[in-house]
Order: C-alpha cells, then sequence, then structure tokens
C-alpha cells in the first residue's frame, strides 16, 4: 500500500473459488539452495526468530509476547515521516487523519536496510533461522525489501513469506509462526506450513464512507459522489493480492450483516475483528458477538481477538469501518464450494 497508488480497487463476485497458495521463491534457484545449505551445517538446537512489518497491524504487547520483530513502514503526512508504531502510534495516527485540515497521509515500506538490521539482530541473538512474512507484495514493496535483505546475508537461513494480504491476516502467519517456533518446529518446515495456510485466510471490511477511497484515487469524485447519494457502504476483500470492492450494499446496517455471512461462511480457527477508533465499544462488541454467534461449531473464545486498523491500511478505508480477518479451519474449503464464494 505505499506510494502514490498503493491499492488497486477492481469490482469483483466475492463468491468466485479462493486462490491457490503460491509457493513464493525468494531470490531464485541460487538463494533457495544457499538457504538449505546454510540450514544443513547450523545446529538443530538454534531457535527460529519470527520478522514481520507493521502492515500485520499486531498488537505491540501481542508481538512482545511472542517475541515478534516489527520493522516499521513510513507514514507521510505532508513532508513529514513518521515511523508505524515507532513515532507514530495507532491512537495519533487516526488523530492526525481525522483533524481538520490534514493532509491525506501515504506510506512508504522499509528500505531493505531496516530489514537488514531486523535480521542481523536476531542472529546476534542466538537465532540460527528466521521466518519473516510480509504484506503482500501485490499491495507493498515490503517483500521486496525483506527478499533483498535476505540476499545479502547468503549464508544466513531466511524464509520471506508473501502472505498476498494485510493486516492480521499478515499478523496471523506470524503468530502462527512464533507458536511453531516455540514448539521448536524447523524454519524450512515453518515456512512451508505458513504457505499451506495461505488458502485459509481472509478477510471482510465493511467501509463507512467512500471519501477514502476517492482521496487515494482509487475511486472518482463522481463515483464517489454517487454512491453517497445511494447510500452505498462498500465491502473490500483480498483477491489474488489486491484490494477488491466485492460487495456494494446501499445501507451500515446490511454492510454489516453481510460481512457476518461472508466470514462465517467456513468453520473459524481465529478471528480478529478490526476497527476504527470512531467506532463505540458497545458497537463493536454487537459485532463481534453476532458473528462469534455465528461460526460453524464455534470458536475458542482464546482465539478472537478485537483490533484497531493501523496506520498502514487506515489511510485507504477511513473512520468508521468494522470487519472481520479469519484464518480458517485447515481442510474447510469445501465449505465455500458449497456456499458458492
Amino acid at each position: 500500500m505505499d506510494g502514490p497508488h498503493p491499492i488497486t480497487v477492481e469490482w469483483c463476485d466475492p463468491r468466485r473459488p479462493p486462490i491457490e497458495p503460491v509457493r513464493i521463491v525468494r531470490s531464485g534457484r541460487q538463494r533457495q539452495e544457499q538457504v538449505a545449505a546454510a540450514a544443513a551445517r547450523r545446529p538443530t538446537t538454534a531457535g527460529v526468530a519470527v520478522v514481520t512489518d507493521s502492515a500485520a497491524d499486531l498488537p505491540s504487547q501481542m508481538a512482545a509476547s511472542a517475541r515478534i520483530r516489527v520493522v516499521p513502514l513510513t507514514v507521510r503526512f505532508g513532508a513529514e515521516e513518521l515511523r508505524d508504531g515507532v513515532d507514530l502510534s495507532t491512537e495519533q495516527f487516526w488523530n492526525r487523519l481525522q483533524a481538520p485540515g490534514a493532509p491525506y497521509p501515504t506510506t512508504a515500506s522499509p528500505p531493505p536496510g531496516l530489514f537488514r538490521q531486523a535480521f542481523e539482530s536476531c542472529f546476534a541473538d542466538g537465532a540460527g533461522a528466521i521466518v519473516c512474512p510480509t504484506i503482500g507484495s501485490r499491495l507493498s514493496a515490503t517483500f521486496q525489501s525483506a527478499t533483498l535483505a535476505a540476499a545479502v546475508l547468503p549464508d544466513q537461513e531466511i524464509y520471506v513469506i508473501d502472505t498476498r494480504s494485510t493486516s492480521m491476516a499478515t499478523g496471523y502467519l506470524a503468530l502462527l509462526a512464533a507458536e511453531m517456533a516455540d514448539a521448536a518446529i524447523p524454519a524450512a518446515q515453518i515456512a512451508s506450513r505458513l504457505r499451506d495456510r495461505l488458502a485459509d485466510l481472509d478477510l471482510f471490511v465493511a467501509l463507512d464512507t467512500l471519501g477514502y477511497l476517492r482521496k487515494g484515487g482509487r475511486l472518482s469524485t463522481p463515483q464517489a459522489a454517487l454512491g453517497t447519494i445511494l447510500s452505498i457502504k462498500p465491502i473490500i476483500t483480498v483477491r489474488d493480492g489486491l484490494v477488491v470492492v466485492a460487495e456494494r450494499p446501499r445501507t451500515r446496517s446490511k454492510a454489516r450483516e453481510r460481512v457476518i455471512e461472508l466470514a462465517t461462511a467456513r468453520p473459524l480457527e481465529r478471528l480478529a475483528i478490526m476497527h476504527t477508533p470512531s467506532s463505540s465499544n458497545a458497537e463493536v462488541a454487537e459485532f463481534r458477538d453476532r458473528l462469534v454467534a455465528r461460526v460453524p461449531g464455534g470458536i475458542d473464545p482464546g482465539h478472537v481477538i478485537v483490533g484497531v486498523i493501523g496506520a498502514t491500511t487506515g489511510p485507504h478505508l477511513g473512520p468508521g469501518m468494522i470487519g472481520a480477518v479469519l484464518l480458517a479451519r485447515p481442510g474447510t474449503r469445501g465449505a465455500d464450494a458449497e456456499d458458492g464464494r
């Protein structure tokens, strides 16, 4: 979601089949052989470190508890550049975004040097290998930056994973990687399992306004004006690595109900309710409870979190949005086909 054209919005049918997972080759065959050789040389007792980027929207305490290092993207308000989560908190971002006369913010991916610093710090702390899930490569140059950083450390075992999504869809893969690392699973197996779970990730977000898609250049002024007149509250998702407008309900209540329907089409392993500070606690809790109550087969309450959309994705969604990021249970893709998605 970097630069002047951070996302591509397309009108699509959300009922089309999910995208098949693609194995990402980080730097060609030679780089893969170098990684394998490095893994063979390293003692099996060395731990696996997990690195991700701030687009993952991982709450800082959650990332710290899971020992996940977060590399910040840059947020620009006019000429001012701020590091997401370092110089600019999520609360500060939303306050600035909605301030009268505030410039529309843009984002930029971390330079490769920041990822290299994070990787080298992990190895200095005793890690034997690194797994690094990033925001999708069609949404940001962050994956490329991490891949370039790994390429300049050819003797180290580093796996960079293109999550093909954003927000907690990336965050969930980082959390899964950290859990597997704690279970002493080798890095290569962790990377393989994360790629296998790509098809289980999804997100659906109901926007409250078209204004921020217009400000970001994703909708023309006439389209946004017509949508406002018709009270359109678009639902966005990610398909083939791109943010797309999936449906265009005409009221807020219909949009949120449709998000719940889409999010509960499959049995869920984990669920994140994502919102903005403009939503009241009662509003968010009511949406969460309605969604959780309709998850097929139920869901472990400990695997349901509520979070605030951060400064990387927030500029494209605007205040008032609410949605769900989900990790479906493995082996439930047939439910999608039966539902027509």
